[in-house]
C-alpha cells in the first residue's frame, strides 16, 4: 500500500464567530457591575488622550467665560472665617504684655478654628483599639501591659484567643501562670467573652459578667450544648436535677448570648454600598423604569482632538494615530449605550413579569427563567446573564439583586408557575403563626399549602425551611 504526498489546493466554505477586540470590549461592559465599569471607564479615560468624562451638569463650566472676576471670585470660592480683630490684639497685647510665644499660639489657634472641621476624619473602631484603650486603666505594672497587649493581638477577628498560654508566656519569657492571670483581666473588659478560648468559656463569661452563672448553668454549658441545639430539654432536665421550664429558661439566655463578641466591631475594611442600576416607581398608570444615571459613565470626545484630526490631514501618521483612538473611543460610548439600553429592556421585562410582585410583594412572585426575557427582549439568554449579573434594582419593597427575580418554582391551582421564594414566604407566615408549644410539621405545612392552591411535596417544604435555616418542628418546640 502507498501513500500520497503532496500539496492540494482546495476552497472550502465554512460560518464561524470571529471575536474581535470591540466585540470583546462591548461583552466585558455588559457584565460589569458600576463600581467595575467606573474603573474600567477611568483606565481607558487615562490611556485614550481623545477621550474625557461629562461633569455633572451642576458642574459644567461655560464654554464662554462671560461673568466678571469679582462675581467669579464670589461663586468660586469657600465661605471664608471671620477675620480676627487684629487692632484689638495689638492694643491688648501692649496692656497685658504678652510674650512672643503666647502670640505665636494665639495666631496659631485662629489659624485651627479656620479649618478645625477638615482634620477630622471618620474611623470605625476595631477590637483591638477597643481593648487596648481600656487595658491601660485594667493593669498596673509596664510586664502586666506588655503580656495583655500581646494577647489583644492574638485575638482572631471573633475575640477569640487561639494562641495557647504557654507559647505567649515563651515568647514573652514570663510565667505562664502570669499569662493566665493578665488573660483573666483581658477577659474582664468589654465585649463580655472576649479573649475566650473557645465556645463554652465564651458563654460562661458572659454569663458570669450578668450575676447569672450557677452550677447548673454551668452544667449545661458545659455538657449540654448540643442537646440545647436539638431542643432536647427533657434529656438536660433529667441529667441535670431540675424542671424543664428551668431548663427552657436556661436555653433561652443561652441563646441571647453573643458567640462571636468581636464580630461588632470594624475588621479594618472598608464599607461598600450597593448602587442600584434600575430604579422602578409606581405611577398611576402602572410602574415606570428608569436607569440610573449615576450607575452609567457619560464620556465625549474631546473637542480638541476633533480639531486637532481635522488639522493633521498633511501629517498621514498623526492622523493615523488620532483616527485610531478617535474610532476607539466612539466604541467605547456605544458600548456604554448598548449597556444601558439592554438593561433597561430587560428590567422592563422583568417588571411586566413580576407585575404583581411590584403591587403586592415577594408572597406573589413567579417563576421566570431567562429564557422567558431572552424570547421577550429578542437577545440571547447569555446576554441576559450578562445583563443582570451583579446589577441591582430599587422599588418600594427594597433593593434587590436582578437575578432574584429569576427562579424556578411550583404549580398552582390556576395553573400558573409560582416562585419558590413566594413559597418560602408562605412557608415563614405559617411558622411565624403557629404555638410555640404545638408546632406544624412538615407535613402539616404541606396541607397548609395545599389549601393555598399550592401542589408541593413534603420533601419540598423540608428543603425549602432549611434554606431559611428554619429548625424541624422537634427544634422549634418550647416547652
Amino acid at each position: 500500500m502507498s501513500m500520497k504526498l503532496g500539496y492540494d489546493l482546495t476552497i472550502e466554505q465554512s460560518q464561524k464567530l470571529v471575536m474581535t477586540p470591540e466585540l470583546i470590549q462591548a461583552i466585558k461592559i455588559l457584565q460589569f457591575n458600576i463600581q467595575e465599569l467606573d474603573t474600567y471607564v477611568q483606565d481607558q479615560v487615562l490611556a485614550n488622550p481623545v477621550l474625557e468624562q461629562e461633569l455633572p451638569a451642576e458642574e459644567e463650566k461655560p464654554d464662554h467665560e462671560t461673568v466678571d472676576a469679582e462675581t467669579r471670585e464670589e461663586r468660586s470660592a469657600p465661605e471664608k472665617p471671620a477675620e480676627p480683630d487684629w487692632e484689638e490684639y495689638i492694643r491688648g497685647s501692649y496692656e497685658e504684655g504678652r510674650d512672643g510665644q503666647w502670640d505665636r499660639q494665639w495666631i496659631e489657634r485662629q489659624d485651627d478654628e479656620a479649618d478645625v472641621f477638615e482634620r477630622y476624619v471618620t474611623s470605625d473602631m476595631t477590637l483591638p483599639e477597643h481593648l487596648l484603650f481600656q487595658l491601660q486603666f485594667a493593669v498596673h505594672t509596664e510586664e502586666d501591659s506588655r503580656i495583655g497587649e500581646y494577647i489583644i493581638e492574638s485575638l482572631d477577628e471573633n475575640g477569640y484567643l487561639t494562641t495557647p498560654t504557654n507559647e505567649i508566656a515563651r515568647a514573652l519569657q514570663v510565667p505562664e501562670e502570669h499569662v493566665d492571670d493578665v488573660l483573666r483581666i483581658v477577659q474582664g473588659l468589654d465585649p463580655a467573652g472576649v479573649g475566650a478560648r473557645d465556645l463554652k468559656e465564651c458563654l460562661l463569661i458572659q454569663l458570669e459578667s450578668l450575676g447569672v452563672l450557677t452550677d447548673e448553668f454551668r452544667a449545661v454549658v458545659m455538657e449540654h450544648l448540643e442537646d440545647i441545639a436539638s431542643n432536647r430539654l427533657n434529656v438536660i432536665a433529667r441529667t441535670v436535677g431540675v424542671t424543664v421550664e428551668e431548663v427552657q429558661q436556661m436555653a433561652d439566655a443561652i441563646r441571647r448570648l453573643e458567640p462571636k463578641p468581636g464580630r461588632q466591631f470594624s475588621s479594618g475594611e472598608e464599607t461598600k454600598y450597593i448602587i442600584p442600576d434600575v430604579i422602578v416607581e409606581k405611577t398611576d398608570d402602572g410602574f415606570t423604569v428608569t436607569v440610573n444615571g449615576s450607575s452609567t459613565p457619560s464620556l465625549r470626545v474631546s473637542s480638541y482632538y476633533r480639531k486637532l484630526l481635522h488639522q493633521a490631514k498633511d501629517d498621514e501618521q498623526l492622523s493615523s494615530y488620532l483616527s485610531e483612538r478617535v474610532n476607539s473611543a466612539l466604541w467605547l460610548i456605544r458600548s456604554i449605550d448598548q449597556r444601558k439600553q439592554t438593561i433597561y429592556n430587560v428590567a422592563e421585562a422583568i417588571v411586566r413579569h413580576q407585575k404583581e410582585f411590584f403591587e403586592h410583594g415577594s408572597k406573589y412572585m413567579k417563576t421566570l427563567t431567562l429564557r422567558d426575557i431572552a424570547e421577550d427582549v429578542g437577545i440571547h439568554e447569555s446576554t441576559v446573564s450578562r445583563s443582570i449579573n451583579g446589577k441591582y434594582l430599587q422599588c418600594c419593597h427594597g433593593i434587590f439583586e436582578l437575578r432574584h427575580f429569576f427562579s424556578a418554582g411550583i404549580k398552582a391551582g390556576s395553573g400558573e408557575g409560582v416562585s419558590s421564594s413566594s413559597v418560602k414566604e408562605f412557608i415563614k407566615e405559617i411558622v411565624d403563626g403557629e404555638d410555640p408549644k404545638k408546632p406544624y410539621s412538615d407535613q402539616a405545612i404541606v396541607g397548609m399549602l395545599t389549601e393555598k392552591g399550592f401542589e408541593i411535596s413534603r420533601r419540598t417544604v423540608a428543603k425549602y425551611r432549611d434554606e431559611m435555616n428554619i429548625p424541624s418542628s422537634s427544634r422549634r418546640k418550647r416547652y
